[in-house]
């Protein structure tokens, strides 16, 4: 009769545990990937003379990819996917990320970005720059969330 009874508390004890679980607002994440960094800075760049690719790759590698405060780096030229709304006009793609601004502007500081601007903006035809911030801010609300940072899938 004590094990019912004991049993019994602690079955009560322990689903009052889910009594305070609160139902997320708005999209719900089934998988979300891991972020790269918090900061994103991309760089689109067309060139005057496409043959420089190569060159400007092998640069950007070597110089910019290896700025320590630089988190995440990645660079190439477009890729063909035959899809319309896919943008075509930049020879060469940069992505780098920050774990903060102040590693960002320790970066666009840094002699080795600088070095690779002086290079290579003269031979620019084009360039397009964004930063990004991944906030992950937005999700506090959730509950009950598998770790990281989430996204919304739906988006891109």
């Amino acid at each position: 009769m004590k094990l019912i009874i004991t049993l019994s508390l602690m079955c009560c004890v322990l689903m009052t545990g889910c009594w305070g679980y609160q139902v997320p607002k708005g999209p719900t994440v089934v998988r979300a990937a891991p972020a790269p960094a918090l900061i994103g800075h991309i760089v689109f760049v067309e060139l005057e003379n496409p043959d420089d690719y190569i060159w400007i790759r092998r640069s950007a590698d070597s110089l910019l990819g290896t700025i320590p405060s630089v988190a995440t780096y990645a660079a190439g030229g477009h890729l063909d996917t035959g899809r319309d709304s896919v943008r075509t006009d930049y020879d060469l793609a940069i992505y780098l990320g920050f774990a903060s601004q102040e590693d960002l502007a320790a970066y666009v500081a840094h002699e080795q970005h600088i070095a690779f601007v002086e290079k290579w903006k003269p031979k620019l035809k084009s360039l397009r720059v964004y930063d990004m911030l991944d906030e992950p801010a937005v999700y506090r609300g959730l509950r009950c969330s598998i770790g990281g940072r989430k996204k919304f899938l739906g988006i891109f």
